[in-house]
């Protein structure tokens, strides 16, 4: 859970301007407290800057694949998604260990319509 909040967050700095450090000294408007702050915040990104070129590495990386897979499979999620009207009243998908992936509508669900057969 972590992990998604903090790659957001070192982005979001690393977006945000940075002063340079002889840009105004502590004497001319800066508290020391901002100061600290901005010092705190540049060391950060200096440490950051490796892991955030070797995430925009990764995501130049798995763009072509992630297209590949968007085309072969969005059709089949389409359908699938045009055939079941309420997600709620069924479980977790549940991977088999042949590989098959099997959905199952929860037991305490009246069977409103019967579950659609879908063609992949």
């Amino acid at each position: 859970m972590v992990k998604y909040f903090v790659i957001p967050f070192w982005l979001a700095l690393a977006a945000a301007p940075v002063h340079a450090q002889d840009a105004d000294p502590p004497d001319e408007g800066w508290s020391l407290m901002e100061r600290g702050a901005q010092m705190l915040m540049e060391g950060l990104m200096r440490e950051m800057e490796p892991a955030l070129e070797d995430l925009q590495g990764l995501a130049e990386d798995m763009g072509p694949a992630m297209r590949d897979f968007v085309t072969q499979m969005g059709p089949a999620m389409r359908g699938l998604l045009e055939d079941v009207q309420d997600w709620s009243v069924y479980e977790a998908p549940e991977i088999l260990d042949n590989g098959d992936i099997i959905i199952r509508r929860k037991p305490d669900v009246p069977d409103a319509t019967p579950a659609p057969e879908i063609d992949i």
